[in-house]
């Protein structure tokens, strides 16, 4: 069973694969951003290497601020940010930053072998290069940029990829400077790393030709296959990042960031195409119960009155820190509050998410949900008497924080709410590991890039083109016959390979493997071992890369038996750590030939009688007593060889 059949069978039994995506519209794009794996920064001579826990690093502190564009606006997701009111931290280790990334020194020359790449695997997808290589400013004011912005380039556009569904458009192929990597975040800061910032990133966009979830996963293993064949790009975790633009229609765009996982894309893909059908019920709920705008004030009222003699140990808790208790109504709302729009998030998840988000506070407490938190019946009714709420066709919501904090939250709320009158609103959300999102900030508007005027343009001249086309990736067709060829595979073996997200880690461990072990005894590890086990139902998510490849590398150093391998892996994967893979290699090690031969003698002696009057079945007999005492401790046909040579030695048994 594939891995997309896999998903596709987990998801029906959860009762998500119900949706006829063809009759809500679904209409997704993908942005693929990949590290590249150049010897230098982007705009700089800086290793493009993280900097290790031990290397020495200093902090430095500043405060971003947002400024009207060119044209006289104010980038939102830009003014968000900024109405947090956060300082920014920022961690500079020891010759892995200089002052370009601190922003006190233009940046030098785009990186030409950065260029070469891009160039390489924009002509990879069929895309046309531009002209001329100009340089742009993407506002961005998270504090992940020291300037303010991120330098991205346009290097290539137009180009598509095949799929069974059809012809994905590619609309472009950037080359980009990556972020500074965030490592601490607490109540009115951020603190980032700036060793990460300023790795090239390839940044390649799909058009929104995608149908299905299972489409989108197979497009983006087929860019991520593609990329890494290049080899000219970063691996591990952190050095690609997926990004879903997802819409139906009645919607529209929504953005989701940080898809990490491939495996993981079709579970977003459901999520939201839920969630959005869900928040269109809602939007005709509230239009059938005739809520409008006026009905949704910016009222924010101090109810901490109601709670004095509270018995909830939140509420007295927060009251005893100075905390007050604000309240705003929702006119119209009562009971769509808890309507679920994904698997453990509601629509006042949502609510909370843009609470959190703009007045950073810890949550909200709403009607739909009371009593709870210890909050009684009669408390829950005093509110709606102290808004003058109807509580079978109202509700409201809850804070507990200073004023100022719950005025910019409550204001969210209001103003999310409001939104649900229209439908879906564009915003851009991360995603959670379990595949659902929530909100991350406002979509930035279209007026958010201009011109980098310190790096001066890039000619596209023939020189470059045919030196990218030196660099060219493999197509897949050229891989299989190198697997074939060169990596001795079958080729139906070769083929699952090509077409399962695990070719990646084969391909890891055959270069860094070398000539240490055979490639088919990799390609069998994880085409058919670990697919076997996980067919059984086992948790194979502890055995990693490393795992793999050091279980492999004493098979190839001959500690291990091959054989030992399925045994191994099925021990690790149920006792899940409590035994070290170090005790379970011990406990495989292999035996010598002596010994085998030593442990066969036995076996023959003890069953002399019965071998010499089933001598059809001697080899059998033999051999199952045998396994059970070293299976996985030396390879299957050597047992075998020995038990045949042994039967005619001792009771002059051939074996054919």
């Amino acid at each position: 069973m594939s891995i997309i059949q896999c998903i596709k069978t987990h998801y029906s039994r959860c009762g998500l694969m119900s949706i006829d995506y063809s009759s809500v519209g679904l209409r997704v794009g993908i942005e693929i951003h990949q590290q590249l794996a150049t010897r230098e920064k982007l705009f700089c001579s800086c290793p493009t290497e993280l900097a290790s826990d031990e290397i020495p690093r200093r902090e430095v502190r500043r405060f971003l601020r947002v400024t009207k564009s060119e044209v006289g606006e104010v980038d939102p997701a830009a003014q968000y940010e900024v109405m947090k009111g956060r300082s920014i931290i920022y961690e500079v280790p020891e010759d892995h930053v200089c002052l370009v990334e601190l922003d006190e020194e233009p940046p030098h020359e785009l990186n030409r072998e950065a260029v070469l790449i891009t160039l390489a695997i924009a002509k990879a997808l069929n895309s046309t290069p531009v002209d001329e290589i100009e340089v742009m400013r993407k506002i961005v004011v998270d504090g992940s940029n020291t300037t303010g912005f991120q330098r991205t380039a346009i290097v290539a556009v137009g180009g598509y990829l095949t799929d069974e569904d059809g012809l994905i458009r590619i609309q472009t192929v950037c080359l980009e400077e990556d972020a500074a990597r965030k490592v601490d975040e607490g109540r009115g800061y951020v603190k980032y790393n700036l060793d990460r910032l300023g790795i090239p990133l390839i940044e390649i966009a799909t058009g929104p030709d995608i149908k299905s979830p299972e489409q989108a996963m197979r497009v983006a293993f087929k860019i991520g296959l593609l990329l890494r064949l290049s080899g000219k790009v970063k691996r591990g975790i952190g050095t690609i990042r997926q990004d879903l633009n997802i819409s139906i229609e009645g919607g529209t765009r929504t953005e989701v960031k940080g898809v990490g996982k491939l495996e993981l894309i079709p579970k977003v893909i459901e999520y939201e195409v839920s969630r959005q059908l869900k928040l269109l019920e809602i939007r005709d709920e509230l239009i059938k119960r005739g809520v409008r705008d006026d009905d949704l004030p910016y009222l924010i009222i101090d109810v901490t009155n109601v709670f004095l003699n509270s018995k909830s140990k939140l509420i007295s808790s927060s009251l005893s820190k100075g905390l007050k208790i604000y309240a705003t109504p929702l006119k119209g709302f009562s009971g769509l509050l808890k309507k679920e729009l994904m698997p453990g998030r509601r629509f006042g998840t949502e609510l909370s998410d843009y609470a959190k988000a703009w007045g950073g506070v810890g949550g909200i407490i709403h009607s739909d949900e009371l009593p709870s938190y210890g909050i009684s019946e009669e408390e829950k009714n005093a509110i709606f008497s102290s808004l003058s709420l109807d509580k079978e066709r109202d509700a409201y919501v809850l804070v507990i924080s200073d004023a100022e904090s719950a005025e910019r939250a409550l204001k969210a709320v209001v103003d999310r709410a409001r939104h649900s009158l229209i439908g879906i609103p564009k915003e851009t959300r991360a995603a959670n590991p379990d595949g659902t999102t929530k909100y991350m900030r406002p979509q930035p508007g279209a007026m958010r890039m201009y011109p980098e005027t310190d790096i001066r343009p890039i000619p596209i001249t023939q020189e470059l083109l045919r030196e990218a086309e030196r660099l060219k990736p493999p197509t897949p067709e050229e891989l299989l016959t190198k697997l074939v060829r060169e990596h001795k595979l079958t080729k139906t073996l070769a083929e699952q390979l090509i077409r399962d997200p695990l070719i990646h880690t084969y391909l890891n461990l055959v270069e860094e493997l070398g000539d240490k072990i055979q490639p088919h005894i990799i390609a069998t590890t994880l085409m058919i071992h670990l697919k076997s086990l996980k067919s059984e139902g086992l948790d194979v998510s502890v055995v990693d890369d490393q795992v793999l490849k050091t279980i492999l590398s004493k098979v190839g150093e001959n500690v291990l038996s091959k054989d030992a391998i399925p045994e191994i892996l099925r021990e690790y994967s149920i006792r899940r750590g409590e035994t070290s893979l170090e005790e379970l290699i011990k406990k495989y090690t292999g035996i010598g030939i002596k010994e085998l031969e030593e442990l066969i003698n036995e076996v023959i002696a003890n069953l002399k009688e019965t071998l010499l009057i089933k001598k059809e079945k001697a080899f059998n007999i033999v051999m199952s007593e045998i396994m059970k005492k070293v299976r996985g401790k030396v390879d299957g046909k050597i047992v075998a060889e020995t038990v045949k040579n042994k039967l005619k030695e001792v009771l002059g048994i051939q074996v054919s």
